[in-house]
């Protein structure tokens, strides 16, 4: 697997062809200036060491030197390699809400991409604990099995959105039951689950599920994202969303369900707020958890691959050095002229 760290730099690559349209005209204005001085035949027997093709060589190893160049600089890098590691830690199932609510803009940008970049600050920091990510609006989804493997994490992170469940609606308690089926068999004491909503739930029980979650040994929190006043839910094209009636809907915060699902799964509830999104508090909690030692297999850090790039394009460079302009002649043959 390949990546760019600054794929901007690519678009230097969009020079070369400007670089042999600017060479074709110089040459021609050359040409006819030379025409000035007699016939073509003539002027050329005149300057019989003058090369036609070598100035089209010269500017193509530039140009080969400007495209690797521009490859080094945008630092590929190379990965995918796997390693197993052995850690020790805690098995953290996130359940993050991506029903349409979670477009409202009482966070910014809205409260869903808040809460992503919380998750995203919080997986930066892991060192030893699992995470895994389910994703709910009517129905729930695995998103990410439990892993030790961040990168991955941030990678199925980024790719989340409302989009990513065809089901609308806000079904926390078949989230909760999602997480419950995704911890691994070896975290018998050091699990947990954390659900991550504006809490207007429309589909089940999730108080129950809560309740069967403490029962099995894992404590159900959860953080509140939203606000009592409430937000309308943007639509796209800078229209609301709206009711059969056509009224607006908006979205509020439903701190009394919330609370009452932490206290049927034994875990603490966290209002969310637009500074301390307050999830990095409760993984702190979890560390009271008897830590289990897991092994995993993930990817290693991508590896950088610059260094071959600007070594190809140096090589170019050197080489359009050393070919002459003229006929017969370069670097090699004025050196072998030079009399000590």
């Amino acid at each position: 697997m390949i990546q760019f760290a600054q794929i901007e730099y690519l678009a230097l690559i969009l020079v070369i062809p400007f670089l042999f349209i600017f060479y074709g005209i110089s040459r021609r204005i050359r040409r006819k200036r030379l025409e000035k001085f007699g016939e073509r035949d003539l002027v050329e027997k005149l300057i019989p060491d003058a090369s036609k093709s070598r100035g089209w060589i010269k500017i193509t190893l530039w140009s080969l030197a400007i495209f690797f160049f521009s490859i080094g600089l945008s630092r590929p890098q190379l990965g995918a390699r796997l390693k197993e590691v052995e850690t020790t830690g805690v098995e953290i199932m996130i359940a993050l809400d991506v029903s349409n609510s979670m477009l409202a803009e009482d966070y910014t940008p809205n409260r869903l991409e808040r809460a992503k970049l919380a998750i995203s600050r919080l997986v930066d920091k892991m060192k030893q604990d699992r995470i895994g990510l389910i994703v709910f609006a009517g129905k729930s989804f695995v998103q990410l099995p439990i892993t030790a493997d961040y990168i991955s994490a941030k990678i199925f992170l980024n790719s989340i959105s409302t989009s990513s469940v065809p089901v609308q609606g806000t079904a926390m308690g078949d989230a909760i039951l999602t997480s419950i089926r995704g911890f691994s068999l070896e975290s018998a004491n050091s699990r947990a689950i954390i659900l991550i909503t504006d809490g207007e739930n429309h589909e089940d029980d999730p108080i129950q599920a809560a309740t069967e979650a403490k029962n099995l040994g894992i404590p159900v929190f959860a953080i509140g994202i939203g606000t009592d006043t409430g937000k309308p839910i943007p639509a796209g094209n800078g229209e609301l969303l709206k009711d059969k009636d056509g009224n607006i809907v908006v979205t509020k915060l439903d701190e009394k369900t919330l609370t009452e699902v932490v206290e049927a799964g034994g875990g603490a509830y966290v209002r969310a707020g637009n500074s301390d999104f307050g999830l990095e508090a409760i993984v702190d909690k979890l560390h009271d958890l008897d830590k289990q030692q897991y092994k995993s297999v993930v990817f290693e850090d991508f590896d950088e691959q610059y260094m071959y790039f600007f070594a190809i394009a140096l090589f170019f460079l050197i080489l359009e050095f050393i070919v002459g302009e003229r006929k017969g002649r370069n670097l090699f043959k004025s050196i072998r002229g030079i009399k000590l």
